[in-house]
């Protein structure tokens, strides 16, 4: 039997704004007036949330938060008093949100709740902050950033913008976790244009408390959503990469990807040219001989290697080269080995 919430409920947030963009949506929050916990509990959603009272829908899955205010009690993201009571009116939940695109409520039949103006600045293409509360909250310079690459055609409000730098030259940024600073940059790398998340963060000066080896440096994006190769794109022009790895406490996977790149990037990039002896090496250090997942995500991060075929087809004949019928062990079989490989590779180059 499907649950009817006797409380006034909304649709709220990305979903309404992404139905206004024509985009397709896929997941749904609501916020619900006039409810307490227990009465939710006893409709039989199941709660979710821990600092404040989320629930999930059993039947869609979809998220309901009963209406909420905040006051700010510290420093940094999670800094907040939640206060989530059935007297909570629609309008003070969502005088709380980050941007007037996201403060959107959407009624059962489809009319809209817009205290804040944000039907009208999507029409414009305009990401502004719904009120002087958005200082409070350093996390949202990063996602105001990413919004301005997920978002096509979006700029930011010169008044945002103004909050912005001033939360930077606060030092806001510094109370940021490196989960939650990864987590809005993967999100910004998962675009078709990341190169807007750093613009806007260089315009407000959002690199220097996370991305000091990056800022006023150039990235060369390719236009696409691989998160992989934008993010070696991203950290590319990194003088220490490794150490801007360990800050942001980025997962093993991406900083395998980058390091391959520095390594061999520009040896994959002129492979026809390249001597028995450096390709050899190459092959080693990406275990070509255990399989070719790592060459393949090297040239999936790596734009301008030719032949790639080619390349991969070698790649296979080096890793197929053994001493079958060797009576050799231990030192002296690993010398052999390597010397038929250079010597296989050697072969493979000049035809």
């Amino acid at each position: 039997m499907a649950i009817t919430l006797p409380f006034a409920h909304y649709l709220v947030g990305g979903a309404v704004r992404d139905e206004l963009l024509g985009k397709s949506v896929e997941d749904r929050d609501w916020v619900v007036i006039g409810a307490t916990p227990e009465e939710m509990l006893q409709l039989g959603f199941h709660t979710v949330g821990k600092d404040f009272p989320v629930f999930l829908h059993p039947d869609t899955k979809d998220e309901y938060a009963l209406a909420r205010t905040e006051r700010k009690a510290g420093r940094g993201h999670t800094g907040f008093v939640v206060f989530a009571d059935p007297d909570v009116t629609l309008e003070e939940d969502l005088v709380r949100r980050d941007l007037t695109i996201n403060a959107i409520a959407k009624e059962e039949d489809g009319s809209l709740v817009d205290p804040f103006g944000g039907a009208r600045d999507i029409a414009n293409r305009t990401l502004r902050h719904v009120s002087d509360a958005f200082c409070e909250d350093p996390l949202r310079v990063f996602r105001v950033a990413r919004l301005a690459a997920q978002l096509d055609g979006f700029s930011v409000a010169d008044e945002t913008l103004t909050l912005m730098r001033t939360m930077c030259r606060a030092g806001e940024l510094s109370t940021l976790t490196a989960e939650r600073v990864w987590a809005e940059l993967r999100k910004a790398l998962n675009t078709q244009h990341p190169a807007r998340f750093v613009e806007v963060l260089e315009e407000c000066g959002g690199m220097s408390d996370w991305f000091p080896e990056l800022a006023g440096r150039r990235q060369h994006f390719n236009q696409g959503e691989d998160e992989h190769a934008n993010f070696v794109a991203f950290f590319a022009p990194a003088t220490d990469a490794r150490s801007l790895c360990q800050r942001l406490k980025v997962p093993r996977a991406f900083a395998q990807r980058l390091a391959d790149w520095t390594a061999w990037g520009e040896l994959m990039r002129s492979w026809p040219h390249a001597d028995a002896q450096a390709l050899y090496q190459a092959f080693v250090q990406l275990k070509a001989a255990h399989g070719l997942s790592r060459l393949d995500q090297l040239i999936a991060v790596t734009p301008g290697i030719p032949e790639q075929t080619r390349l991969r087809e070698i790649a296979q004949g080096f890793a197929d080269v053994t001493l079958a019928e060797s009576a050799l062990t231990g030192r002296a079989y690993g010398e052999a080995l390597k010397r038929a490989r250079e010597a296989w590779l050697g072969q493979a180059l000049l035809r």
